[in-house]
């Protein structure tokens, strides 16, 4: 049973964000799947934190707390680029019920609460902490979450798979290491784990942590000293299309509690595919959700599609059909070399065509009105099918496309692991496509990335200013990058080194420094 009131359940999950029972829900996902492998599952969705009373209700669980801040870090939800509280922001404010580290505040008072009760910590604020890290707000180095929480285990991706297999050995009772895609501490390092350096190291020599961010991966048995003891790092499993099928096919009633309406605009949405491939460098997504494609089954999409028609509340439009880049359905790596370039594989089948015959059989089952494609797309990879640019353009936008050039500076972009050259080319097609049709396309921009200056800002402008003289309204909002944990982008932040190629790169850090650079841009 999955309920919020009541004792007596084996598993009791906490969430900084509100629950609903919905394949887009972090906390909804891992309540349906734990309950498919028979667990009966609590939740505890936003509690209080200022003592243990909310963290009580549920009761004991048999066999642990799960504890998770969401879908998103709970330091990114209270904060904007320059460390202003979100809810004081005059320009959008928003209070997110949650504390800041809400995973620490959180595991803090189950402690206390329940002293000695298993605690498994989740989700990417747990995922992009299981090692030390540096940490944008405090500005130092941290250690691992890990050690901070007193957490038995740390699941690192999405879950699923893990969770379930702790729920099984805390069931028998039998050890915990060496479940893929989980994070313990222990007292020695085993053999056959690569040792990166250690919390100290990294704490004081930017050089050690920059070591450190070079090897990070989630195919690797990794192990980090912190003071003695060491965080041991199992690697993520490998997620197959019949596992999405069999997670994304459990019976979401996506019922959209009163209380967190903004997640309307998502309950008819449809996941096609997890990870990325892009290795962009200012991106977590590859350090918690892979960087290999992992399709699902045009079968098992199709079938969630026609049972949503049969929704009581579905009124003929699926919000999204997509994943973390929309057009990389279907480019799944047939054989994983290790080489760690996807994007510059021939293997890989980039004609978009699984894509575009489930984009023409999703409309066409009976009951669909419209298939709305809101995800962002790689133009750069949809340049490879003007096909695909027709048929998204024909049948699957809502007036307009959401692409992220980031800027336009190619010091920049290589530093962001990003290519712009082609950016005209897609837009020429975009534009030819979309002829006598109101649709445009969204620009996504940022600013005050490492390597990014006065002068490259400018840059940018200018590039916003062709595409202005050119009909184009490209911006409609600017980022000022955020350094967050795990991310090559980070790194060059925090030590001024590219981790890659070892060479120097200036760093925007001051707050005037980045409202400039913004300020340029809008200018």
């Amino acid at each position: 049973m999955i309920a919020r009131e009541g004792t007596g359940f084996d598993v009791v999950l906490v969430s900084g964000e509100p629950y609903v029972d919905h394949p887009l829900s972090a906390a909804g996902v891992i309540a349906r799947v734990l309950q498919a492998a028979g667990c009966s599952v609590g939740i505890i969705e936003r509690p209080g934190w200022g003592d243990e009373t909310d963290f009580r209700r549920l009761g004991r669980p048999r066999l642990f707390f799960g504890v998770t801040s969401g879908s998103i870090d709970s330091m990114l939800v209270n904060y904007t680029p320059l460390k202003r509280r979100r809810e004081k922001d005059e320009h959008a404010p928003y209070a997110s019920g949650m504390p800041d580290r809400a995973v620490l505040v959180y595991s803090n008072r189950i402690r206390a609460a329940f002293p000695g009760v298993p605690l498994v910590i989740g989700g990417i604020e747990a995922s992009l902490r299981r090692f030390a890290h540096y940490d944008y707000w405090d500005d130092e180095v941290r250690r691992s979450l890990l050690l901070d929480t007193r957490a038995d285990i740390l699941v690192y991706g999405p879950g699923e798979i893990q969770v379930v297999e702790i729920a099984r050995r805390m069931e028998k009772n039998t050890d915990l290491s060496g479940i893929p895609g989980t994070c313990i501490v222990r007292k020695e390092q085993p053999a056959g784990f690569e040792e990166i350096p250690a919390f100290e190291a990294v704490k004081s020599d930017p050089g050690a942590f920059g070591r450190a961010q070079a090897v990070f991966s989630n195919r690797a048995s990794l192990a980090q000293a912190h003071a003695g003891r060491f965080v041991l790092q199992f690697p993520m499993p490998e997620y197959t299309p019949a596992d999405l099928g069999r997670i994304y096919g459990l019976p979401f009633s996506r019922v959209i509690p009163p209380h967190f309406p903004e997640f309307r605009m998502a309950q008819f949405s449809v996941v096609t595919h997890r990870g990325c491939f892009g290795a962009c460098s200012f991106c977590a997504l590859s350090l918690h959700q892979g960087d290999r494609v992992v399709s699902r089954s045009e079968a098992s999409i199709l079938a969630e599609i026609e049972r949503l028609t049969r929704h009581p509340d579905f009124k003929g439009y699926i919000d999204d059909l997509g994943g973390p880049t929309a057009n990389m359905y279907g480019m799944d790596c047939p054989a994983p070399c290790g080489a760690g370039n996807c994007l510059a594989c021939a293997s890989i089948d980039r004609s978009h065509r699984r894509l575009i015959d489930l984009m023409r059989r999703a409309r066409a089952v009976p009951g669909v009105k419209k298939v709305f494609v809101r995800s962002g797309v790689r133009y750069d990879l949809a340049l490879e099918s003007e096909d695909y640019i027709r048929e998204l353009s024909e049948h699957h936008l809502s007036g307009l496309l959401k692409i992220a050039p980031e800027h336009a500076s190619p010091k920049v972009l290589r530093l962001m692991n990003k290519d712009g050259a082609k950016i005209d080319e897609f837009r020429r097609i975009f534009h030819a496509a979309n002829r006598g049709r109101r649709q445009h396309l969204k620009y996504y921009y940022m600013v005050a990335h490492p390597g990014c200056g006065d002068d490259e800002a400018r840059a940018l402008a200018r590039e916003v200013k062709r595409l202005e003289r050119g009909g184009e309204k490209p911006v409609e909002g600017v980022q000022i990058f955020t350094p967050t944990p795990m991310t090559r982008s980070t790194c060059m932040y925090h030590t001024g080194v590219d981790p890659i190629t070892g060479e120097a790169v200036f760093v925007p850090r001051t707050f005037a420094e980045k409202k400039a650079q913004k300020r340029i841009l809008l200018s």
